[in-house]
């Protein structure tokens, strides 16, 4: 019953930055992690970043120093910062939620492109 939402996608140029929000609702009171994806045309879905229950934080290598994910549970929303884009961060960025019977949640997905 768990429904995630998406947002704050866009066109940026390279050196850009934008925050993508996600807003959770339903039947979802606690989570082991909160996470970003990202998928481009033809690849793999690969982890970005991503936010335990007790706070602890870990990124890909290729947006260490770059992205910043943090939460707001009063607001069941997860963000994902965006500074110094480059092009190849252009993707589909998708949130999730691993919630306290491990159980995963996707939401549908916001486009990133960052032009160059």
């Amino acid at each position: 019953q768990v429904q995630l939402v998406e947002s704050g996608g866009g066109l940026v140029q390279a050196g850009g930055s934008l925050r993508l929000s996600c807003v959770a609702s339903g039947s979802i009171f606690s989570f082991n992690a909160m996470r970003w994806y990202r998928q481009s045309p033809g690849k793999q879905r690969d982890l970005v970043a991503a936010i335990t229950s007790g706070g602890s934080t870990n990124y890909a290598d290729p947006v260490k120093g770059r992205f910043t994910i943090s939460r707001d549970n009063a607001k069941n929303t997860v963000y994902l910062q965006m500074n110094s884009l480059k092009p190849e961060d252009t993707a589909v960025y998708y949130c999730n939620i691993l919630d306290g019977l491990f159980r995963n949640y996707w939401g549908q997905g916001t486009q990133v492109t960052v032009s160059s």
